[in-house]
């Protein structure tokens, strides 16, 4: 005998006079926190991670009739939707997505490349002061205007705290110190990487050629497909 799913054992229940949803409440909230977005986290938001998890078929196919794909990563705890790929390759864009700037596209390379050079599976740390030193590099060299490249740089990290890529801990306003979200490295691949290395080469006055000049991305960072800006949802 088949065992019943989730949504089937348990009926949804009519939220308000003409509800006809089939999904239950938590599935539904759940659902919502993965629209609303930019991920739900097994950390940050248990209640929400163990429902996907205990209906995940059900609300990804609810999902698929929206146009939108169910990204799922067991083993760092996160879940986020994307953009579904369709064959006529004309489904509506129904997450909307945030432009970045240069300077955010240089402090999310960074941030992710501290991600994966981090050894074992644990939480990843970055100070803020170490990514502003960072970041300098990708100043142009005739530049003298330092409040301006300040700001831009505080921009950049305000925009990755508002979109939960930069979590702060009990800590952070005394040590300045950041957890780097996990989901960075499913949201940002290969591709968009040795892109960004070209870019920011020129910026510096390097001789790029082709991005095969470049060091070679790492085994770990071919994991992500997706384009970084279908995940930072406004």
């Amino acid at each position: 005998m088949t065992e019943p799913t989730s949504a089937e054992a348990a009926p949804a229940e009519k939220l308000w006079a003409s509800d006809t949803g089939t999904l239950r409440e938590p599935s539904r909230r759940a659902m919502a926190a993965l629209i609303k977005g930019p991920y739900v986290s097994a950390q940050r938001q248990p209640q929400n991670w163990r429902t996907l998890l205990g209906d995940v078929e059900a609300i990804r196919s609810r999902l698929a009739d929206i146009f939108l794909e169910l990204v799922v990563d067991d083993e760092r705890g996160v879940a986020f939707v994307r953009s579904a790929q369709t064959y006529d390759e004309d489904a509506p864009q129904v997450v909307r997505t945030a432009p970045l700037t240069l300077m955010d596209t240089a402090l999310l390379l960074h941030l992710r490349r501290e991600l994966v050079s981090s050894s074992g599976a644990g939480r990843v740390m970055v100070g803020k002061d170490e990514v502003y030193e960072h970041l300098q590099t990708y100043r142009g060299q005739e530049s003298t205007d330092d409040a301006g490249f300040t700001k831009r740089i505080n921009a950049s990290w305000r925009k990755m705290e508002q979109h939960g890529l930069l979590l702060r801990t009990p800590t952070s306003a005394t040590d300045g110190r950041f957890e780097i979200s996990p989901v960075l490295r499913l949201i940002f691949g290969p591709e968009q990487i040795e892109a960004v290395r070209a870019e920011y080469a020129q910026m510096r006055g390097e001789h790029t050629p082709d991005a095969d000049a470049l060091p070679p991305v790492k085994d770990d960072e071919n994991e992500a497909e997706e384009d970084l800006e279908e995940v930072l949802d406004e």
